[in-house]
């Protein structure tokens, strides 16, 4: 049974995108759905969680809670057990079911940039949380790549490359991470509000290009800043898309309009 009702938890704020291209799918395939944001704490995601289930609803989870809400979900699949991470879920026989479609939407956005995936390659990612979990799950399928992890807390990185040791390599300092990388990925939400930015392109490697998984109309400041200094970059416009196009596949069973999802972003 498709949801009766899709919700946004986490940040409206920092995702007011979400419900504006997710709704405009749903209203051009005529499904009678709203997508509505919910700024929920802490405190209250289990509550909320249930009444969830109890309404049959579904929806995406965003920062801060991810993690957390992996862990209230009665049933995950594979790509979320991976990841320890649900941005996405619904319910069937009683239980809420989360899943994981950053992997498929990284994957995506990241082919978009490079081309072809080239074998071996070497990847530097900043952030230690639920994206850059996602973004592991996704290289991990990529052959012979390696990735170097860096987050302002270690032990934070530490936890995550574990479960990935065969690829991951954790490092203290971020321009160590970068040293040869071939594609640089934010995976913080640094630039989601400002221009704030989690690194400076003088510490990129030359060929290196950059996929902030952060997304915000014209570019982000990193995006800006690295094109700036002659890098091919790209924000989390594809990502966003991607992730929420195969997140509206598993409420509905067939697939939107993509193009209209990505008109709808402005």
């Amino acid at each position: 049974m498709p949801p009766t009702r899709l919700v946004l938890i986490g940040d409206p704020v920092s995702h007011s995108l979400s419900p504006k291209f997710q709704s405009a799918a749903i209203d051009a395939a005529g499904l009678g759905v709203k997508y509505e944001a919910m700024k929920v704490s802490s405190a209250d995601l289990e509550q909320v969680a249930q009444s969830l289930l109890d309404e049959s609803a579904g929806g995406n989870v965003t920062v801060p809670h991810k993690t957390a809400f992996s862990r209230l979900c009665g049933e995950r699949t594979a790509t979320a057990e991976r990841t320890g991470a649900v941005n996405t879920f619904w319910t069937r026989d009683g239980k809420l079911v989360g899943d994981n479609t950053d992997v498929a939407g990284f994957d995506a956005a990241a082919r978009e940039l490079l081309g072809e995936i080239p074998p071996g390659v070497k990847v530097a990612v900043i952030g230690a949380g639920g994206a850059a979990a996602a973004v592991l799950a996704a290289v991990e399928g990529w052959p012979g790549a390696k990735v170097r992890l860096f987050s302002r807390t270690l032990e934070r990185s530490e936890k995550l490359a574990e479960r990935f040791a065969d690829f991951v390599r954790v490092d203290s300092a971020l321009q160590t991470a970068l040293a040869g990388a071939t594609l640089v990925v934010n995976a913080t939400p640094i630039g989601m509000t400002d221009d704030s930015v989690p690194l400076e392109t003088e510490h990129l490697p030359r060929d290196s290009v950059v996929l902030d998984l952060v997304y915000r109309p014209g570019g982000t400041a990193l995006t800006r800043a690295a094109h700036g200094a002659g890098h091919r970059a790209a924000d989390g416009r594809t990502m966003l898309i991607e992730q929420g196009a195969r997140s509206f596949e598993k409420w509905f069973g067939f697939a939107p309009d993509k193009r209209l999802m990505r008109a709808a972003l402005g």
